[in-house]
C-alpha cells in the first residue's frame, strides 16, 4: 500500500473521540456499576483508577507506540519491527481475535436494536410489566428475530468502516461520543431524582473497605484492562492513523479518563433506578434486557410518555455505545486485508461483514436451536466470549507490553511517546511510563492470568 495515501485522523480531538469510542462499550453499562457496588463503592473506584493508570494505560501506550511507529496494520506492524521472527504470530492473533469478538458482540448489538424498537413502540407498559422479564428469553431463543437484528447491527458497523477513516470512523466518533455523554447524563439526572434512588447512590459511592478482597483487586484489574479494548489490536490500529505531531500520552490519558467518566455516569443512570424499584442489582444481559425494561414498565404507571422516552434514550445509548466499539473491532481486520492482501477497503468491509455474520449466526442460535451444542462444556456464544476475554486478549496484551519493553529499542519508544523530545512533560514522565511498560504491566498480567488458570 502506498503509505502517502494512507488516511490519518484529522486532529487530537478526533483521536481522543475515536479512542474513547473504542473503549466505551457494553461493559461500561452492564458490568461496571454492579462491580462498584459489590466490591466496596468508592473504595473499588479508587482501586480501579489505580489499575487503569498503572496497568492498563501503559499497555495502551505500548499498542500506540507500535501503531504510530509503523503506520501499519497489526500484522504488518509486527513484521516491520521484528522481520522474519515469531512475533508475526502476535500480529495474526490480533487479526483473528477481534473477528471472533465482533461475531458475538454483534449478537448483543442486535438485541439492543430489538429493544430500541420495543421502546419506540411502547412495549414496556404497566399492564405488561410482569411479562417484560420473559420477553428477553423468548426473543433470544427464537431464530429469525435475533438473526435479522444481528444483520442490521453488523451492516451499520460495516457501512461506517466502508466509508473510511475520516469519512466513516472519525465522523461517526465525533458525532456519537458527545451524544453518548449527553444521553447518559440525561438518564442519570432522571434516575437519581426517582423516589428511593438514594440507596442506589449509596451503593455506588459509599466506601466499604471490608469488601476489598483479592477478588476485588482482580475484578478491578480485569475490568480496567478489558474496558479499554486492550490486547486485540484496536488501539494499535487506531494509533496507526495518528499523525506524528499528536501527543500519544495525552490521547491515551484522555481515553482512560473518558472511559472512567462514562462508566461512572452509567452507574448513576442505572443503579438508582434499580434500587428505586426495589430490585436486587445484577450485572450483564439480565440487567439491561430484563431488569431495566421491567423498571421502565413499572415507571409507566406514573407517566407512560416519560417512561417510554427514558427507555428509548437508554437503548439508544446501548446501541450507540455498542457501535462505537464494533467499528474499531472490524477496522483491525479491514486494515489487515487492505495493507497485507491488497484488497480494497470496500471489498474488505464486505468480506468481513459476511464472515462475522456467519459466526454471529451460530452464536445467536446457541440460545435456541443450537443450545445443546457445546464446546469444552460451553455454548457457542459463551465459548467465544470466554476464549477471547479470559485468554486471547490477556495473551495479546502481555505480548504487546513484552515486545515494547524488551524487544523494541528504548530510544524508539521514547521518541514516539515524547515526539522525539519535543514534549517536555512527556520526557519527564517517560522513565516512569517505561518502567511500568517493561516490568509492572507484564508481571501483573502474568500473575492475573496464571491465577485465573489455577482458579
Amino acid at each position: 500500500m502506498n503509505m502517502s495515501n494512507r488516511e490519518n485522523f484529522g486532529s487530537r480531538a478526533a483521536v481522543i473521540m475515536a479512542f474513547a469510542g473504542s473503549a466505551i462499550g457494553l461493559g461500561n453499562i452492564w458490568r461496571f456499576p454492579y462491580m462498584v457496588g459489590e466490591y466496596g463503592g468508592a473504595a473499588f473506584i479508587l482501586i480501579y483508577i489505580i489499575c487503569s493508570f498503572v496497568l492498563s494505560l501503559p499497555i495502551l501506550f505500548s499498542e500506540s507506540v507500535i501503531g504510530r511507529k509503523t503506520h501499519l496494520s497489526t500484522f504488518g506492524a509486527m513484521n516491520a519491527l521484528a522481520p522474519h521472527s515469531r512475533w508475526k504470530w502476535l500480529g495474526l492473533l490480533t487479526v483473528i481475535t477481534p473477528l471472533i469478538i465482533l461475531s458475538y458482540y454483534s449478537v448483543v448489538g442486535g438485541w439492543a436494536i430489538e429493544y430500541l424498537v420495543k421502546s419506540a413502540t411502547f412495549s414496556f407498559t404497566p399492564d405488561k410489566a410482569e411479562a417484560v422479564t420473559g420477553m428477553f428469553g423468548e426473543f433470544a431463543s427464537s431464530v429469525w428475530g435475533p438473526i435479522i437484528c444481528l444483520f442490521i447491527f453488523l451492516f451499520l458497523t460495516a457501512v461506517i468502516v466502508f466509508l473510511g477513516v475520516k469519512k466513516g470512523i472519525e465522523k461517526f466518533s465525533n458525532i456519537s461520543i458527545p451524544i453518548l455523554f449527553v444521553l447518559i447524563v440525561a438518564i442519570a439526572i432522571y434516575s437519581v431524582t426517582l423516589p428511593g434512588a438514594g440507596e442506589g447512590v449509596k451503593y455506588l459511592v459509599k466506601p466499604d473497605f471490608s469488601k476489598l478482597t483479592p477478588g476485588a483487586f482482580s475484578a478491578a484489574l480485569g475490568q480496567s484492562f478489558f474496558s479499554l479494548s486492550l490486547g486485540v489490536g484496536t488501539m494499535l490500529t487506531y494509533s496507526s492513523y495518528v499523525s506524528e505531531k499528536e501527543n500519544l500520552m495525552a490521547s491515551g490519558a484522555g481515553t482512560a479518563v473518558s472511559d472512567l467518566l462514562f462508566a461512572m455516569l452509567a452507574g448513576f443512570a442505572i443503579m438508582p433506578a434499580v434500587f428505586a424499584a426495589g430490585i436486587a442489582p445484577s450485572a450483564g444481559p439480565g440487567l439491561v434486557f430484563e431488569t431495566l425494561p421491567y423498571i421502565f414498565a413499572k415507571m409507566g404507571a406514573g407517566g407512560q410518555i416519560v417512561s417510554g422516552l427514558v427507555a428509548i434514550l437508554f437503548f439508544l445509548t446501548i446501541l450507540v455505545a455498542a457501535l462505537t466499539s464494533s467499528i474499531s473491532i472490524l477496522e483491525v481486520g479491514v486494515a489487515y486485508l487492505v495493507e497485507e492482501k491488497g484488497v480494497s477497503r470496500h471489498k474488505a468491509s464486505i468480506v468481513l461483514f459476511f464472515a462475522t455474520f456467519a459466526i454471529g449466526v451460530l452464536c445467536s442460535l446457541s440460545f435456541g436451536p443450537l443450545s445443546d451444542v457445546k464446546i469444552l462444556g460451553e455454548g457457542i456464544f459463551d465459548f467465544c466470549d470466554k476464549l477471547c476475554s479470559n485468554y486471547l486478549m490477556t495473551i495479546g496484551a502481555l505480548l504487546f507490553s513484552v515486545f515494547v519493553g524488551w524487544k523494541m529499542d528504548k530510544t524508539s519508544v521514547r521518541d514516539e511517546l515524547t515526539n522525539r523530545g519535543a514534549i517536555k512533560a512527556n520526557s519527564r514522565l517517560f522513565p516512569v511510563v517505561y518502567f511500568l511498560i517493561k516490568y509492572i504491566a507484564p508481571v501483573t498480567i502474568a500473575v492475573i492470568f496464571i491465577t485465573g488458570l489455577v482458579g
